[in-house]
């Protein structure tokens, strides 16, 4: 008993047709019920009961049917997962990141992953929450770690990572050092230091102003060593992008609050396409997700 013969077995009870099968499987009806026959015969049962142009199933007939259509399920998921595995695109894994990023939950991610997938070629960039986005997007990244800033897309899957407080780093010296709880409303006269390029400025500046309601006056940071170093020399506080409530000396981490003192909540998830998904970009992000939750 050939798979292909299950294949036009299955095929021909779902379409209630012999022609069709036929049709669907690219060869004559002559040859699908020849292959018909053959099967009866080898099995020793009948399966189809014929009356006139149409048929009904005997019980082995029945039974065929629906143990064959497990079969097969299973068939081609071997065939896919074999192809997967003998595909060039699924060793390499392309992962981006903000580049405002401050944890340190993407470095032992991508350690773990590499210790029990060490066939899997990791190739790591940094951007903006655009830059990621657009990457995505164009398949330029297998996988990205990013806020939330849009409406969830269908597209994509949307795997959420950590919920945190919006945090702001601010040096010893400066005032809102000694604020115990900092709201947005101290930081109108204290510029808000921001880690983009120069065509992300806007973007990034419209999403911290009208959507956190984060600062007024903002200057703007190549990297996140840079913005420290602002932060650090008085030119104002730091934006940060992290789920860690401490921060890296000198600077200090304050929790920043809404007006009424209610919390900011950001929301980091794990960003592909579901199109292009595969074993070891799901195997990632379950990594990255428990090293979040640590």
């Amino acid at each position: 008993m050939l798979l292909r013969q299950i294949r036009y077995y299955v095929a021909i009870i779902e379409r209630n047709s012999f022609t069709a099968a036929a049709e669907e499987n690219n060869i004559s009806q002559s040859a699908i019920s020849q292959q018909m026959a053959a099967l009866e015969a080898e099995l020793g049962v009948r399966l189809f009961v014929r009356e006139g142009r149409k048929f009904r199933l005997t019980d082995a007939g029945k039974y065929l049917y629906e143990k064959g259509k497990v079969l097969l399920e299973s068939a081609d998921a071997l065939v896919a997962e074999t192809r997967r595995i003998g595909s060039d695109d699924e060793w390499k894994l392309n992962i981006g990141y903000l580049a405002s990023y401050q944890g340190d939950e993407l470095q032992r991610a991508v350690l773990e992953f590499s210790q029990i997938y060490p066939e899997v070629v990791i190739t790591i960039f940094k951007g903006s929450h655009e830059q990621l986005y657009r990457a995505l997007k164009d398949g330029r990244a297998s996988i990205v770690m990013s806020d939330r800033r849009r409406a969830f897309s269908d597209e994509y899957e949307n795997y959420l990572l950590a919920q945190s407080p919006a945090y702001v780093d601010v040096a010893p010296a400066s005032r809102l050092a000694e604020v115990g709880c900092l709201t947005v409303d101290a930081l109108a006269s204290t510029p808000c230091i921001l880690v983009a390029g120069q065509s992300e400025e806007g973007t990034e500046r419209a999403f911290y102003a009208d959507i956190l309601g984060a600062g007024k006056d903002f200057l703007f940071a190549a990297g996140s060593e840079e913005a420290r170093l602002m932060a650090m020399s008085g030119r104002g506080c730091v934006l940060v992008d992290s789920t860690e409530p401490a921060s890296q000396p000198p600077l200090i981490r304050k929790e920043l609050k809404r007006s009424d003192g209610s919390p900011i909540v950001r929301t980091y998830c794990a960003f592909w396409q579901k199109k292009r998904t595969n074993y070891y970009i799901e195997e990632f992000a379950m990594i990255l997700r428990r090293q979040f939750a640590k």
